[in-house]
């Protein structure tokens, strides 16, 4: 019976009368090289299994995971992996657990920078739940694939505890390793939205646990308007258009938005639509934690914006432009930089390169001081919003642009 329900997915996924499009996913970046920062991070594992706690957007009850090894200069081993409701903590919902397999077999080895998919498992889950990925790691290996701000708490126990009810004891870590996407069949019409963008996007200094990013507030609109759509949260802190961060301090803000572009985007799984939110930290960066040779102009800006629609377009995906919110205040600000933030903005507004844009800017906006973010939306540093301004960010959506 197993066999005849795995034969049916994967014909109807062959011929088009569903398609897979992500339920969930991040965005990875480079592995730290420092041993002793890699155990501070909790990212060196040997004979340990890592559950991590993922948020999913749109409703499916036949799912598949995406694991990569992005970045690591060896191939990494996963003995085992199962995926389950979360109920609470560590501890997955009575009967939900389900094991995975990679082209039949328990195991997988995961080539240095390669991606792997799992075969299709039944598994009723509703939209805006948790899910419990587990991921046993026999061999003494490095995290990779890593998204280090995931504003959430996933666990760490010894062994083989894949199929585990619940940890004991367990280890907590900030990170989600390895695991970049969780995918669903749906409906030939459901389709993914894609937001791209820097710290703003993947929701630093929002509550933890709370799943509060401006693309969660998206998705549980999407969802309350019945739109068969799911979203997924490509940001990475400290991110830019234009260049990396590279050194040992800041190597978690990922490749240039231009060189991911193609995995964190047009990769993903049925992927219709794409947000992207991203320049304030090409703007600001330099000078302030990056080199001043890395300076950029608004058309600098401008020239990368419109490379990645162009990008999208050719994939049939629609492309909103985000304007960049208000930092005035922030470590980095300068009047320069304003210039270029407002420039920027106002080609967003107006760009036929654009199938729209969303005006994140007015929603974070004090109305009496423009330049500054709105005292009730602002998470202390000028910069990030708190949970209220991200909300406010995913309630400027207009979800008429998703037609």
């Amino acid at each position: 019976m197993k066999k005849l329900l795995l034969l049916l997915v994967f014909v109807t996924a062959g011929f088009g009368a569903d398609h897979w499009v992500g339920t969930w996913g991040t965005s990875p970046a480079p592995q730290l090289q420092d041993p002793a920062m890699l155990e501070r991070a909790k990212l060196l594992y040997d004979n340990q299994t890592i559950r991590e706690i993922v948020h999913t957007s749109i409703a499916g009850d036949t799912l598949r995971v995406r694991l990569s090894n992005a970045y690591s200069s060896r191939p990494v081993t996963i003995g085992a992996a199962h995926i389950a409701l979360r109920e609470a903590g560590s501890s997955i919902t009575a009967g939900s657990d389900r094991a995975l397999t990679f082209s039949g077999k328990p195991s997988v080895m995961i080539p240095s920078g390669a991606v792997v998919l799992s075969d299709p498992v039944s598994l009723k889950v509703p939209a805006l739940s948790d899910l419990a990925i587990s991921i046993f790691l026999p061999h003494p290996t490095t995290g990779a694939g890593i998204h280090y701000g995931a504003q959430q708490t996933s666990y760490i126990a010894p062994g083989d505890a894949t199929a585990a009810a619940t940890l004991d004891s367990p280890q907590k870590t900030g990170s989600w390793e390895f695991l970049t996407a969780v995918e669903t069949l749906a409906p030939e019409a459901a389709g993914t939205v894609v937001a791209i963008g820097d710290s703003i996007t993947y929701g630093a200094r929002s509550s933890m646990d709370t799943n509060h990013r401006w693309p969660n507030f998206l998705a549980e609109r999407l969802v309350a308007a019945h739109r068969e759509l799911g979203v997924i949260d490509a940001g990475i802190g400290g991110n830019r258009i234009l260049h990396d961060g590279e050194t040992s301090s800041n190597i978690g803000f990922g490749r240039n938005a231009l060189q991911r572009f193609d995995r964190d985007v047009i990769a993903q799984a049925g992927v219709k639509y794409l947000i992207i939110l991203e320049g304030i930290n090409d703007i600001g960066h330099p000078g302030f934690g990056a080199p001043g040779s890395e300076t950029v102009t608004a058309d600098d800006l401008i020239a990368g914006m419109a490379q990645m629609a162009a990008r999208a377009h050719e994939q049939g995906i629609k492309v909103f432009g985000g304007t960049l919110t208000p930092f005035e205040g922030a470590h980095y600000y300068t009047e320069e930089g304003e210039k270029k933030r407002e420039a920027l903005n106002n080609w967003i507004r107006t760009s036929r390169s654009l199938d729209g844009y969303v005006d994140f800017d007015k929603a974070a906006q004090d109305p009496a001081n423009p330049l500054h973010m709105k005292a009730e939306y602002d998470s202390g540093d000028h910069l990030h919003p708190n949970d209220a301004g991200y909300k406010a960010m995913g309630e400027a959506i207009r979800l008429d642009l998703f037609r």
